[in-house]
């Protein structure tokens, strides 16, 4: 299956960056390539690093890419040793940073990933293909509480103690393998009159998918390293599909656009903290109506922009 991938809030996620033809900029989830061409586009003299764990979609983002192969590093990685990865280059700051947390249409819709409910394949839904934790061990080694707790944390799964309780049970007749016996599972568990219900399993299967990919727990200390990494006047813009994603960024990006944390009774300031950000958006920018039509996995995705101090 060919790697496609919709790039959400592009226009709006590009013009916030602000690029400079002459600046060095990561895409920290490079996916099809789509963000990633239209910053090489605006490229003169300066460099454009593209990093993403998946190997299938550097191939694709190559392809779309090449024109452009004489600007462009790219890094098998996870966007989480972007201090790393920047320092094997010896590029000490950047002038921009976008990352789109969201997964791409290829991982949803080819069905060997394992990421949909809609396809019958094997539960893997693992993004870094050379990883060792994969769905199929969540599903069948986590316990009863660990499952409901991810079921409802990640995926705000109102069901997730039922659920849970179902994939125990079925476990110990048989080992849970395909996302086609999890589905089943999922619905079985829910009353004769939902079962008919669109969607029914979509928070069930992000939930595993976070967890699988440890997507939310990676985030905090990612972020960190972005802002690290920004020069001065530089820009961040990340794109957020959950809002637990959205809550990490907005807090974050709040911190560090703060001069004093004291606690609201302190008579002054004994922190010394220091604003290093300035908020671009004080309010996440949202895909239009349109946008929304054309592609309808954009819905929730929220961009939050900020610039270096």
């Amino acid at each position: 299956m060919e790697f496609k991938h919709i790039s959400v809030l592009k226009e709006e996620s590009i013009s916030g960056l602000n690029i400079r033809p002459d600046g060095v900029y990561v895409d920290c989830t490079t996916g099809g390539g789509g963000h990633s061409l239209e910053i090489a586009k605006r490229l003169t003299t300066g460099k454009l690093i593209c990093i993403d764990k998946d190997t299938d979609a550097l191939k694709k983002a190559k392809q779309v890419l090449k024109k452009y192969l004489d600007k462009i590093i790219f890094v098998n990685d996870n966007f989480a040793n972007i201090d790393e990865i920047l320092n094997n280059l010896n590029i000490p700051a950047v002038y921009g940073i976008l990352a789109d947390l969201g997964v791409s249409s290829y991982q949803l819709d080819e069905g060997s990933r394992g990421f949909s409910f809609k396809q019958n394949a094997r539960l893997d839904m693992r993004m870094d293909q050379s990883q060792t934790l994969d769905a199929e061990y969540v599903i069948n080694h986590y316990s009863q509480e660990e499952l409901a707790k991810i079921l409802y944390t990640y995926g705000e799964e109102r069901n997730a103690r039922q659920i849970a309780r179902k994939i125990i049970k079925q476990r110990e007749i048989k080992p849970i393998t395909t996302t086609f016996e999890l589905r089943d599972i999922i619905v079985d568990s829910y009353p004769p009159k939902f079962q008919n219900k669109a969607g029914l399993c979509a928070k069930a299967f992000q939930a595993i998918r976070i967890e699988v990919n440890n997507e939310l727990n990676d985030l905090p200390l990612s972020l960190e390293k972005m802002l690290q990494k920004l020069k001065k006047d530089g820009r961040i813009c990340i794109i957020s599909f959950h809002p637990l994603e959205d809550r990490i960024v907005k807090n974050t990006f709040k911190l560090h656009s703060t001069n004093c944390i004291c606690p609201p009774s302190f008579p002054k300031c004994v922190c010394g903290h220091k604003a290093d950000l300035t908020l671009i958006t004080r309010h996440p920018i949202l895909p239009s109506e349109g946008e929304q039509q054309a592609n309808s996995r954009s819905a929730s995705a929220k961009l939050r922009i900020a610039q270096k101090l």
